[in-house]
Formats: structure tokens, sequence, C-alpha cells
């Protein structure tokens, strides 16, 4: 804790609503335990910084690789998923198709029966 004669208070003036006041720090003294310069760097050797690339050089074409395996995953993903949408679209047109075919086939035996029998009718009332 700072003794009080570190600090003066100096008050400024009072105001309706409150007073100011100006803190003034004394300056630190000169034996205090305050680094003046940041400390200095290990001398750091070429082989060193070589190791270092290297490693960075490294984690990057691993990086590389992941992000490439990731978006090679990703388009097989897609590729299966139009193959198989393909596949439900020819499947829902062929079963269309049949329904379809079905029906005409139905429509036509009732035409030709509703003809057999207005037929049979006609005869009936000339014949």
């Amino acid at each position: 804790m700072a003794a009080s004669e570190d600090i003066k208070v100096k008050e400024l003036d009072k105001r309706a609503s409150g007073q100011a006041f100006e803190v003034i720090l004394a300056s630190p003294a000169p034996d205090a335990n305050f680094p003046l310069s940041p400390p200095k760097a290990k001398d750091v050797s070429l082989e060193e910084i070589q190791r270092k690339l290297d490693a960075a050089e490294e984690r990057r074409k691993n990086h590389e690789a992941e992000v490439l395996k990731h978006l090679a995953e990703k388009r097989e993903h897609e590729k299966e998923v139009l193959q198989k949408a393909m596949e439900e679209n020819n499947n829902f047109s062929k079963m269309a198709e049949e329904k379809l075919n079905q029906k005409m086939e139905a429509n036509k035996e009732n035409r030709t029966a509703l003809m057999a029998a207005m037929n049979e009718k006609f005869k009936e009332k000339v014949g």
C-alpha cells in the first residue's frame, strides 16, 4: 500500500452536482523494481529459426490436406445426394407413367363396355 506522502489530493471546486478532486501520484522511487526496458530476447540460432519454419510449414500442409479432405468428402456427399434425387425422380416418373397407363386402359375398357351396352340397347329398340 502506498504511503500517504506519495498521494496528493487537490480540491478543484465545489459544484451543485458534487465536488471535483485531482489526485496526484508521486513518481516511483529510483530503487523501485520496475523494468525500464523489455527483457532481452535470448539469442535464437539459425537452426532454431529453420526448425520453427519447417514446423509451421508442416502444420500448414496438414491443415491444407484436412481442408482438401473435407472438400472431397463434401463433393462426394453432394454427388450421392444428387444421384439419389435423380433415382427418386426417375422412379416417380415411372410410377406416374404406369398409373396413367392403367387409368387410360381402364377408361378404354369402360368406354368399350359402355359402347357395347349402348349398342345392345339400340339393337333391342330397333329389333
